[in-house]
């Protein structure tokens, strides 16, 4: 007799393993689509260095964060507030913020790159007429090569405005070291235009500062006249020196009756920027400046500093070249979705055929046992043919029948979870046919061999018709 399948013996779970497979490799690719899209859309903060804590750029920037945040922008700032430039501009260096507010004639990062122009600022340097600190009366100095000799007060401690200062006497021709400078801080303003042993007076700012503005106003109590000293050698700095700029102060910026000054006067600018080291990502200065230039139109409304930002100068020979990511902004050449995470696209094709690959030898490696089995009850069936063969009962075939049936539905089931492709399917069909006519043979020779049951007295009565006898 056949041995039967044991009813214990776990049959094989390929069918479940394939599920799972194909539901983890689908999960995993999901999940490299939702990682790929959550860095793509992540808000991404940025550090920018900012001060003084009472200046107007702490201001502003804390004014622009705040609408980024409202507008749930992809850029949200975080401000580190310094004393000054030159310590936003160390903490850049440092690598303790990703942006600085700045002055761009500070010593700034070999790698520094402009993401925005927050303002232009204009030197103004005026002289007024008056009584010394002898008594006696003063005239007004009309050009720079006056100040030779003389004491000038300047707004603003920091070294930047002295070095441009000393940059302005030099070309000019005048020895920084004749000429003694006094420096006085933002709030000492009324003190210096008050002061009766200054010659000269000099702000750095942009024309609408309520600082110059005070200032000149102070200076001209009482009844002082105003000369504004123009810078003739503006040019010659600005090719020298090419973060400065020749400019103009057009007449009557500083008042209008009289006229403050009556006629345009040449002077030298300097950008304040936004700047970032080389190292800051290409999507976040682009997304930056993009969110910048958005908001400044509706912030303008309520902090007039706003209306003065401005693109960078994205010329390839600018002093201070733009950021890569800013310029392609400005010049339209920004990279689409696509183009910027192709190489991501590339990276997950290319790990997907991985996967693809590795799961087809796990599905190998796992089916191999149920081929093994499969090769079992192929052989199996080739011996059951043999037993039919030399059954000795009708009941024996038919448990020999049952185990086939059994062993048929081990097959179809490797087949259908794919252990076994049509070519072992047609070998096991070739041994059924086989079994089939084994079976058949041997069911018509037990049913000929069968000896023929005795006749019933029931049986023997019928025929001749006659009453049962009991």
């Amino acid at each position: 007799m056949a041995a039967s399948i044991p009813h214990g013996e776990p049959r094989p779970r390929r069918r479940r393993t394939t599920l799972f497979l194909f539901v983890g490799v689908g999960l995993l690719v999901l999940s490299a689509i939702a990682a790929i899209a959550y860095v793509a859309t992540r808000p991404v903060t940025l550090r920018i260095a900012v001060g003084p804590a009472d200046g107007s750029d702490k201001n502003l920037i804390q004014v622009i964060a705040a609408q980024f945040a409202r507008d749930r922008s992809p850029i949200r700032l975080s401000l580190r507030v310094t004393p000054g430039g030159s310590e936003s501009i160390a903490l850049l260096a440092a690598g303790k913020a990703d942006i600085a507010v700045a002055r761009g004639d500070l010593d700034l990062p070999r790698d520094a790159q402009s993401l925005a122009i927050m303002r232009k600022n204009v030197v103004v340097i005026w002289s007024p007429s008056g009584r010394g600190t002898s008594g006696k009366r003063k005239t007004a100095l009309k050009e720079i090569g006056d100040l030779a000799g003389r004491r000038i007060g300047v707004v603003g401690r920091s070294d930047a405005n002295l070095k441009l200062l000393k940059v302005i006497l030099t070309e000019s021709g005048v020895a920084p070291d004749r000429v003694k400078i006094v420096q006085f801080a933002t709030d000492q303003v009324a003190q210096m235009a008050r002061d009766p042993g200054l010659d000269a007076f000099m702000t750095v700012g942009p024309l609408d500062s309520k600082i110059t503005a005070d200032a000149i106003a102070i200076s001209t109590e009482p009844k002082r006249e105003l000369t504004f000293i123009p810078i003739d050698v503006s040019d010659t700095i600005a090719r020298k020196r090419p973060l400065y700029e020749s400019d103009k102060i057009p007449a009557s910026s500083f008042g209008g009756k009289p006229a403050r000054p009556d006629d345009e006067i040449e002077t030298v600018s300097v950008n304040h920027l936004i700047v970032a080291r080389s190292d800051l990502p290409d999507t976040a200065a682009a997304a930056f400046t993009r969110q910048l230039l958005t908001v400044r139109q509706r912030l303008s409304r309520d902090n007039p500093d706003a209306s003065k930002i401005e693109k960078p100068d994205t010329d390839k020979d600018a002093a201070l070249p733009a950021h890569p990511g800013a310029a392609a902004y400005i010049d339209g050449t920004e990279r689409t979705f696509l183009e910027k995470y192709s190489d991501y696209f590339w990276i997950g094709i290319l790990l997907l055929s991985i996967l693809g690959s590795a799961g087809a030898w796990i599905g190998h490696y796992l089916k191999r046992d149920e081929k093994i089995v499969n090769t079992e009850h192929r052989d199996r069936l080739m011996g059951t043919i043999a037993r039919v063969r030399s059954a000795s009962s009708l009941a024996e075939l038919k448990e020999l029948q049952s185990d086939v049936d059994a062993l048929l539905q081990e097959t179809l089931d490797c087949y259908d979870d794919g252990a076994i492709d049509e070519g072992n399917l047609k070998a096991v069909d070739l041994v059924l046919t086989q079994l089939h006519r084994a079976m058949t043979d041997r069911r018509t020779e037990l049913s000929a061999e069968a000896p023929e049951m005795p006749e019933s007295p029931i049986a023997r009565a019928r025929k001749i018709d006659r009453p049962i006898s009991l």
